[in-house]
């Protein structure tokens, strides 16, 4: 997006480049992702970064909001809910797409949020990945907050690990080898020693969670948490005996589960900014705009983009027979703002949060970007094409 950087980086980019660069991930992280990885980079310019910024900032403040949790107190499935909550999430992300406003210019518009871990490990591996095969400019910037590689894990580890030994933790997954995202998990088993754990391979006696590493039955303290728990519910009967997470059990929760519900989709109507579109809770939807092709309907609890409806139509909305449990979103317009070799791309931007006890707010770290040919970004759409995939975005200090 910054054109002098983007034009230098097409003419320059090799195939050779690109699968040394997969090279050196897979060589890091002990296997190569499961998932396409984007050709390039996304260079936002100065002012896109301030808007994302200020876009965050906004956000921010309704989930510091004093009367949160009771806004957000019908948000969590009550077959789903889990004891012990705490105060705050520990991760947060916020996804905006890459628009044009009515100038012309680029602005980020919210697509999405949740309170749950993203690819924290690996996203710093893939931008280290990037500059070590290509060149990306120095005054471009992949981490916030002052941070670097270094300050970044020791942050993680603080967060994760906190006072407890590496081995007294897990990363909890279903079948988390199998995952396409498992190479987050490896990676973060390289750079904090926490092992991926399947669920079906828990423990219990009493309120206190096991699992076995190298012949020993070590007690679980902590659980980095990666389990999507409604998906967890529908697939639950498949896996076969396992301990049953919604208890009382005396292990701290990072993130805790009952988060991913309080900070998503379901706060979207609660936020008024230039930068998030116009949402309504589907029961509270004062008139049904005569415009629907110009919304999108969303289900609250759903996953990997399953139930989201692209082209809404009346007889959509008739269909509907648990409305307090959609959201109506106007429809945001991606622009087609990278440039690559084989035509333009739109792209997603995730922002990426890290909020630690000893912190009064969540702390922006990094960065996770999306790039596609196609209006359902994220959702899988068969073989992907070149110049699309998962990415990183690397920032130009906002003036």
């Amino acid at each position: 997006m910054i054109p002098s950087i983007r034009s230098t980086y097409n003419h320059q980019f090799t195939h050779r480049q690109y699968e040394d660069f997969l090279s050196g991930i897979a060589a890091e992280a002990g296997e190569a992702p499961a998932f396409k990885v984007a050709e390039t980079p996304v260079f936002i310019p100065a002012q896109l970064t301030a808007r994302i910024q200020q876009a965050c900032d906004e956000i921010v403040a309704v989930i510091l909001h004093p009367d949160f949790k009771q806004q957000t107190r019908d948000a969590i499935p009550h077959e789903l809910k889990v004891p012990h909550e705490n105060d705050h999430p520990h991760f947060m992300v916020i996804d905006f797409a890459v628009c044009r406003d009515e100038a012309g210019d680029l602005t980020p518009k919210l697509i999405e949020l949740q309170g749950f871990p993203s690819l924290y490990a690996f996203q710093e591996l893939m931008a280290r990945q990037f500059r070590t095969h290509f060149t990306i400019p120095d005054t471009l910037c992949n981490f916030f907050n002052g941070l670097n590689a270094t300050s970044y894990f020791a942050l993680l580890k603080e967060v994760i690990i906190g006072p407890c030994e590496p081995e007294e933790v897990v990363l909890l997954e279903v079948k988390p080898h199998e995952q396409k995202t498992r190479i987050d998990f490896y990676y973060t088993e390289h750079k904090l020693g926490i092992k991926a754990v399947c669920i079906t391979e828990l423990i219990q006696e009493g309120k206190k969670l096991y699992y076995e590493l190298d012949g020993k039955r070590i007690q679980i303290k902590r659980i980095y948490n990666r389990v999507i728990f409604d998906d967890l519910h529908r697939q639950q009967e498949l896996l076969g005996k396992h301990v049953h997470l919604f208890q009382e059990l005396e292990v701290e929760w990072i993130t805790h589960p009952n988060w991913f519900y309080r900070i998503s989709k379901y706060i979207l109507p609660f936020i008024h900014s230039e930068y998030a579109p116009k949402s309504w809770f589907l029961h509270e939807l004062p008139v049904i705009p005569a415009d629907l092709e110009n919304y999108v309907l969303k289900p609250l609890f759903s996953f990997a983009g399953q139930g989201v409806l692209i082209d809404v139509t009346q007889e959509d909305l008739d269909k509907i027979s648990d409305p307090e449990n959609w959201i109506l979103q106007h429809k945001v317009q991606y622009a087609p703002a990278i440039e690559t070799p084989e035509g333009p791309a739109y792209c997603e931007i995730r922002m990426m949060y890290v909020w630690p006890d000893s912190s009064p707010s969540p702390l922006l770290v990094h960065n996770l970007a999306r790039i596609s040919k196609s209006k359902m970004i994220g959702v899988s759409q068969g073989k992907p094409q070149n110049w699309t995939g998962g990415s990183c975005a690397f920032f130009e200090q906002a003036l």
